[in-house]
Order: structure tokens, then C-alpha cells, then sequence
């Protein structure tokens, strides 16, 4: 432990790094506090969900985004200290967006000595083909890139694909799937793919996206904007994010509600005759 005298002549102690993306963090007592938050939430969710299996191996996607920065520096630390006791390999898929940034994230990588695999797939010009200009191209995308992901996975021998996908992406796809899909649905932390011999985790689950944001500032990350294809308007995830941005507004702690409410479902009071056999209630057996 290294001690580190403020002006006020108060000592605060401060963690020796542990890994070359720490190096020059900032050790104001309020990262140290957000840092802890995350990494004690992300450990968690890892638990809870169980998500470590003997011998795995975890690809890592990083799109260069606040999210996905976060998520890489938090399973760096928690391999470091001995609590996530598996391989992993970050992953970028550039998908041929105009004027993306090629060498930022191979630069970054390297210097911080994070083993990593840069692939090139041009899926933006397939998106721009198949789908007209007023419509949304986020569908497709995220089809095209998810089956290259899987793809690398298996080439590297891995048994998860890990996404950076946070608290506030939960909500947003629970409201869309509630208002455009009719159906209860999200992003849930752990699933396993529809061949079934990859697992998708989101250890970022219970992580505010504000959380994210504010973290990666702090630590400078060279994020990459996720408008490089040409940002669209009126689309009904950003309607839905400021709807939620607005509640929280106006009722501070909705989200965190909501996200609970999410892992506190009953089955007997909604109308899903699937997961509830409403049939076999009989009032002279109670």
C-alpha cells in the first residue's frame, strides 16, 4: 500500500495498480468509491448468476464504447485479484462504418498488454444494401455482428461471449419489448446461444449507464462515438431512454426499482398459462 498526503495533511490510502490500464488513474476518494461500486456490483452479478465455469475462456467484445471500456477494466481487475479465475481474449469487430477509427483500439490494447484479436467484417455495407433509409439499421447490425462474434468465439476456443450491456440497456429492451413486441421480456445476464455451446454473459447487468459514463471518463478511455454509420432519428430505443430519463427526473430511484422488479416476478398473477397452470387451481383444495 502506498500512502498519498492531501493538503489538508489527511492520509488516504491508495492500492498499488495492479495492471497497466490503472496506470495514472485518478485517486480522488470519489473514483475510488465509483471504482469499488462497480467492481463489488459486477462481482455480484457474476455469483449470483453463476457464471465462471472450470476452464473457460471469455471473449471479451469491445466496441469501444463507455460500456464496453468499463467492462474490460472491471473483469482486468477482478482476474487480477484472483476472483474471476478464467482466460479471456478482447475482441473488436470493426464492421466497415465510414470513418472509423482503425488504429485506436489496436494502440490501446497493445500498450496495455491485453491480449486481443482485431477482426474486419464489412457488415455496413450489407446493412446499407437491405435496409431502406427510413428505417432502422440497428436490427441487422447487431444480427450480423452477433453471428461473427460467435463465430470468433469458437475459432478461439472460447466459452462465453461476454457484451457490455448495462442496467439501463436491460430497461430499455424490457420497453420495448413490452410496447412493440407484447411480450415480457430483456437482457437477461446469462443465456446460452441457440446452438448451445456458447454462453452470453452480461456482467454489467446491474451497472447504471451514468455509472459507466462517469467511470470511463475518469479514466480517459479513447471512446469511439456508435454514430459512425450515421446517427438516425426517432428511433424507439431513444424514445424509450429519455421516457426513463424523464421518470428519473421526476422520481429519482424509478430505475433502480424497475431493474429489481425485473428478478421478482409472480407468475400467478400475470396471464402467461406457460409458466402458470391457472387450469389446476381449485378453491376446495386450498
Amino acid at each position: 500500500m502506498i500512502q498519498c498526503q492531501k493538503k489538508n495533511t489527511k492520509m488516504i490510502e491508495i492500492s498499488e495498480e495492479i495492471h497497466p490500464i490503472f496506470n495514472n488513474c485518478p485517486q480522488s476518494l470519489e473514483f475510488r468509491k465509483l471504482r469499488k461500486r462497480i467492481i463489488r456490483q459486477t462481482r455480484d452479478i457474476i455469483h449470483d448468476y453463476q457464471m465462471i465455469e472450470k476452464g473457460g475462456k471469455w471473449l471479451i467484445c469491445l466496441s469501444g464504447g463507455k460500456d464496453s471500456f468499463t467492462l474490460l477494466a472491471v473483469l482486468i481487475e477482478l482476474k487480477w485479484r484472483g476472483l474471476l479465475p478464467i482466460e479471456f481474449l478482447a475482441c473488436n469487430l470493426d464492421q466497415g462504418q465510414p470513418n472509423f477509427p482503425k488504429t485506436v483500439l489496436p494502440h490501446f490494447l497493445e500498450k496495455k498488454e491485453i491480449p486481443h484479436r482485431i477482426e474486419y467484417q464489412n457488415t455496413y455495407s450489407i446493412v446499407k444494401n437491405k435496409i431502406q433509409k427510413n428505417k432502422t439499421y440497428c436490427s441487422l447490425c447487431s444480427r450480423l455482428r452477433r453471428g461473427h462474434l460467435y463465430r470468433i468465439a469458437r475459432e478461439e476456443k472460447c466459452t462465453a461471449v461476454v457484451l457490455g450491456h448495462h442496467q439501463d440497456d436491460i430497461l430499455e429492451t424490457f420497453f420495448l419489448n413490452l410496447f412493440h413486441g407484447g411480450k415480457l421480456s430483456s437482457m437477461p445476464p446469462k443465456l446460452i446461444n441457440d446452438e448451445e455451446d456458447l454462453l452470453v454473459l452480461r456482467p454489467l447487468a446491474s451497472i447504471s449507464e451514468k455509472d459507466c459514463e462517469r467511470f470511463s471518463n475518469y479514466m480517459k478511455f479513447p471512446i469511439i462515438p456508435c454514430d459512425l454509420c450515421g446517427s438516425q432519428d426517432g428511433l424507439e430505443r431513444k424514445k424509450i431512454k429519455e421516457m426513463l430519463r424523464q421518470w428519473e427526473l421526476e422520481f429519482p430511484g424509478r430505475k433502480q426499482i424497475m431493474y429489481k422488479a425485473l428478478s421478482n416476478s409472480r407468475p400467478s398473477h400475470l396471464l402467461d398459462r406457460s409458466i402458470f397452470n391457472f387450469a389446476n387451481l381449485d378453491r376446495n383444495r386450498l
